[in-house]
């Protein structure tokens, strides 16, 4: 963080919408209390009870756990900006926030990969799928996940640290995010737009292009089936995920796949908010609402969240 003259930055959020503060604390209140409620009783109910102990299970809590951190990085700090008018960040807060924004991206970019085979063992594969996916397995996928993730914005965060920002101090945007970021710097980040942009193409298009290939493969299977009824049933097991593939993938290739210097605040904020916010919280109604097996794990566990609902 050497020749660094900016000691703080200031979120200044969204442009067309600064006299809607309070009005904007309670929806975004309320989206983060729904994005914590709904992702912490699906990670709950997936991790603890016996009967959705299975691959896909596994991985859906690993989702949530993702979500639960992705709306946490950015969320409260909007709400104190709302509430206070605390815009300010520390240049090293900056810096963690977008490291911990892109790492559980990409980490959550790999998991949705991890899921997509596992559905296409599931459906393509069946009579293999158990003797394939079995709890090593899923661990090491999910570990292997997790590491891509987290090591992805590592170059990323170190380059951006050595930059000198001795000008506006203004992030047009409503947390921390590489491109806005560079916008700020007062030296040459062809080196820091070069690398994001390589990363941002290796790791979206990359994972993006095995999940539509696992789906591809996915309904070439499903086509065979001979029953309209049995391919309704069969596809149904992989709507929900590929309904959160599509939320999650189009609006970051948008953001990701392209120059810096294209950043747009008012559109791009917006755009963000699609995967950094609406997705968590709509991803466990996704999967609540279309999944049977988590309304029953849900009414099996209900006296359990009734317990610590009294002793809270």
């Amino acid at each position: 963080m050497t020749n660094n003259s900016a000691n703080v930055f200031i979120i200044y959020g969204f442009p067309s919408l600064q006299g809607f503060q309070t009005l904007l604390f309670w929806v975004f209140l309320t989206i983060y209390i729904l994005t914590i409620t709904g992702n912490g009783i699906v990670f709950l109910l997936t991790s603890l009870d016996r009967k959705l102990r299975t691959p896909m299970y596994f991985f859906v809590s690993h989702l949530s756990f993702l979500d639960l951190s992705y709306i946490s990085v950015t969320v409260p700090k909007m709400l104190a900006k709302f509430l206070m008018n605390s815009s300010t960040i520390s240049f090293s807060g900056c810096l963690l926030q977008m490291y911990v924004f892109l790492a559980v991206g990409g980490t959550e970019c790999y998991l949705l990969t991890v899921m997509s085979f596992d559905r296409y063992y599931a459906i393509c594969q069946p009579l293999h799928y158990a003797t394939r996916m079995t709890r090593k397995l899923c661990i090491q996928l999910a570990a292997a996940a997790w590491i891509g993730g987290l090591l992805c914005p590592f170059i990323q965060t170190i380059l951006a640290s050595r930059l000198p920002f001795c000008g506006s101090n203004v992030i047009h945007h409503y947390y921390c995010d590489h491109p806005p970021l560079l916008q700020l710097a007062c030296a040459d980040t062809s080196l820091n737009v070069a690398i994001g942009s390589s990363i941002s193409f290796i790791v979206i298009i990359s994972s993006f292009s095995l999940v539509l290939f696992s789906y591809i493969k996915i309904i070439m299977s499903i086509m065979k089936i001979s029953s309209p009824g049995g391919r309704r049933k069969t596809f149904s097991t992989c709507a929900s995920h590929l309904i959160i593939v599509n939320m999650f993938y189009l609006p970051i290739i948008f953001m990701y796949i392209r120059p810096a210097e294209a950043f747009i605040s008012e559109v791009d904020s917006l755009v963000a908010m699609l995967y950094s916010v609406l997705t968590p919280m709509l991803n466990p109604v996704i999967y609540t609402l279309r999944n049977k097996d988590i309304k029953q794990a849900f009414k099996r566990n209900l006296n359990i969240f009734k317990i610590f609902s009294m002793k809270g």
